[in-house]
């Protein structure tokens, strides 16, 4: 009766683990997500070794190999996705170039649970950065126009409400003198949107400008036009 006992043991140790391990594809965040939140609440930096898991929860910890190369990188499990059939994970940018597989967009790897955490971290609701409070009435005139932009630009943060994006976006265009933007993103079928200032012919005048903001935005971050 003991070795049946231990023999059942093992069983279950062998089915726990098997399904701590996956292979399947893996892409990554594109740049426009940078600064956005995620499922979990925090926000999404490009620079983090993070990612998303469709059902892992918020904090577990996976080590995700790259079949062709073998690299190998940790990453911390703090959003949902990715929402496409046959994808398994979707990485932080630094997490795929770290894995060598950037410039391909896609790789086939295999995830192994290292950490399953405390399960403390529970979803929330997306967020937006930097609420703004507005007065009962203002009213605010536009000039809305389609634009192609080309250069570069300073993204301040993401928003939902267009409420606190008129109020910032006004306050910015006084202060800084500088073109507004509005780009509109959808995200898991949710429309969000980011506020970017200025429009640089060169990536070192938008760097100068991205540092010149950073006391009062810390999130701030450069953004490709041709690439959004």
């Amino acid at each position: 009766m003991k070795h049946l006992y231990f023999t059942s043991f093992l069983v279950i140790c062998s089915l726990s683990l098997v399904a701590q391990v996956q292979t399947g594809k893996a892409s990554f965040y594109a740049d426009k997500f940078d600064g956005v939140y995620t499922a979990s609440g925090e926000k999404y930096k490009h620079n983090k070794l993070t990612a998303a898991h469709k059902t892992l929860p918020f904090g577990t910890k996976v080590r995700v190999t790259n079949l062709e190369n073998n690299q190998s990188v940790e990453v911390v499990i703090n959003d949902r996705g990715p929402y496409v059939e046959d994808r398994i994970i979707d990485l932080s940018k630094e997490a795929a170039e770290q894995l060598g597989f950037v410039n391909k967009g896609l790789a086939e790897v295999k995830i192994e649970v290292v950490d399953p955490g405390d399960g403390k971290v529970k979803e929330q609701p997306m967020r937006t950065i930097d609420q703004v409070t507005v007065e009962e009435k203002e009213f605010y005139e536009f000039e809305i126009s389609r634009l192609k932009p080309k250069g570069y630009g300073v993204q301040i943060g993401t928003y939902l409400e267009l409420v606190n994006l008129m109020r910032l976006a006004d306050n910015l265009k006084n202060s800084y003198q500088k073109q507004v933007r509005v780009q509109v993103k959808i995200i898991n079928g949710v429309k969000y949107y980011g506020l970017i200032l200025g429009q640089f012919n060169s990536r070192a005048k938008a760097e100068d400008f991205r540092d010149e903001l950073r006391s009062k935005f810390p999130d701030v971050f450069i953004v490709e036009y041709d690439r959004l």
